[in-house]
């Protein structure tokens, strides 16, 4: 078992790294020095990508044996086989369509995911029993991939938008766009700095009454904001600024408060950096890199993602998600968190589809509501997760 989960970890960090390789190949593809040569850059990097996958499916099958279990059962398991998946739909829409420049984009996001996904404890567990059920496989693995295949089409309509979008005024949409990409730096920041502070072992630890009991709570980042009526008992460490409201007394509510303050002081800092290096808007800056890029077969991927995704996340999501809540809990729907916001995803691409078809709500349109889709993917996918207590919560 110890062997397996070495070889396991070690090819997901050679997945990780092929990924990144393959993303400067897809780089190479923008460049003005002939089609024939970005064509074969190009599948070279597609090349990279497929191995990238299945070194990823690798990693996945070994965990799986050194856990008997499938590898989806806690937060790092999952965010790593919805990365995976993504890497999967990215190649499927590859090949359907040969355009370079969605992986450029495509292989970066699956790669913060990944690395988003290290920040969680890697350990592995023994399941509950209400996740000793083949459903666990059929249900969220199928949930997740109709996710992965979702997250192209947001993929397809920042790079509509990014290139479509008029960078010379300030509008809505140029907002709008900037804080899209801020919250790319957000991520990116969170795992920077949860990096740091991991490779320096820090931790401090404060005394609190969490449900009547007087209980120790550690962090792992420097304590911006306090335990309400917390104590610092750590000495030589940072002290808090102040407390967390008192209605917030999980065990670990104010360490996920003070990590989310960290998060977005890290993406401001790191958003302000890039813009004073570039002395314009992100969006603006990339803009060029994207001229080559066809809006309107953009604009059809993006569609067809949804078209393709919608089914099996309905499938995963919801049909299957039913048949196992009633096998496991003697009821089809519980208005469970998770749920809810799994129908709230199912009613919003319904939507998407409906204003594509009937309205035809093209171009900028439909491509804002693909970043509005993947921003709901997420919460689901975090708050719903970390957050919000419920039956299918990591947390």
């Amino acid at each position: 078992m110890g062997e397996l989960s070495t070889i396991s970890s070690n090819l997901l960090y050679a997945a990780f790294f092929i990924y990144l390789v393959a993303t400067f190949f897809f780089a190479g593809t923008i460049s003005d020095k002939g089609k024939n040569k970005s064509e074969l850059v190009g599948k070279i990097g597609i090349t990279i990508t497929i191995i990238g996958f299945l070194t990823q499916l690798g990693y996945f099958f070994t965990r799986w044996g050194a856990s008997g279990h499938a590898p989806v059962s806690n937060l790092f398991e999952f965010i790593t086989f919805f990365g995976m998946m993504l890497v999967f739909a990215f190649i499927i829409m590859y090949f359907i369509y040969r355009i370079n420049i969605l992986g450029l984009v495509a292989l970066p996001i699956a790669l913060l995911i990944i690395a988003f996904a290290s920040m969680f404890p890697t350990e592995i567990s023994p399941l509950v029993p209400s996740l000793q059920s083949h459903w666990l496989y059929i249900h969220v693995t199928t949930a997740a991939l109709g996710q992965a295949i979702l997250s192209i089409s947001f993929v397809a309509g920042l790079i509509f938008l990014i290139r479509q979008v008029d960078q010379s005024v300030k509008s809505k949409q140029t907002f709008w766009l900037e804080f899209v990409l801020f919250m790319v730096a957000t991520t990116l920041a969170f795992i920077i700095v949860s990096s740091i502070f991991n490779v320096t072992n820090y931790n401090s630890t404060f005394e609190a009454p969490v449900e009547g009991l007087v209980t120790e709570i550690t962090y792992e980042m420097p304590a911006i904001v306090a335990p309400f009526d917390g104590e610092l008992l750590s000495e030589n460490t940072m002290s808090p600024l102040f407390q967390a409201p008192e209605w917030m007394r999980g065990v670990d509510a104010s360490i996920k408060f003070n990590t989310m303050i960290w998060s977005l002081l890290g993406g401001l800092v790191l958003y302000g950096v890039i813009r004073l290096v570039l002395r314009k808007r992100v969006a603006n800056a990339l803009q060029p890199l994207l001229r080559k890029a066809n809006p309107e077969i953009i604009d059809e991927v993006g569609y067809r993602a949804v078209a393709i995704g919608f089914p099996i996340f309905t499938l995963g999501a919801l049909i299957f998600a039913m048949i196992w809540a009633q096998e496991a809990w003697n009821r089809f729907w519980g208005w469970d968190p998770k749920e809810v916001w799994a129908l709230i995803t199912f009613f919003f691409y319904a939507a998407y589809l409906h204003l594509r078809l009937s309205r035809g709500w093209q171009g900028k349109k439909s491509a804002w509501l693909a970043v509005g889709g993947f921003g709901i993917i997420m919460f689901n996918l975090l708050a719903v997760n970390l957050i919000i207590s419920g039956l299918h919560s990591y947390a």
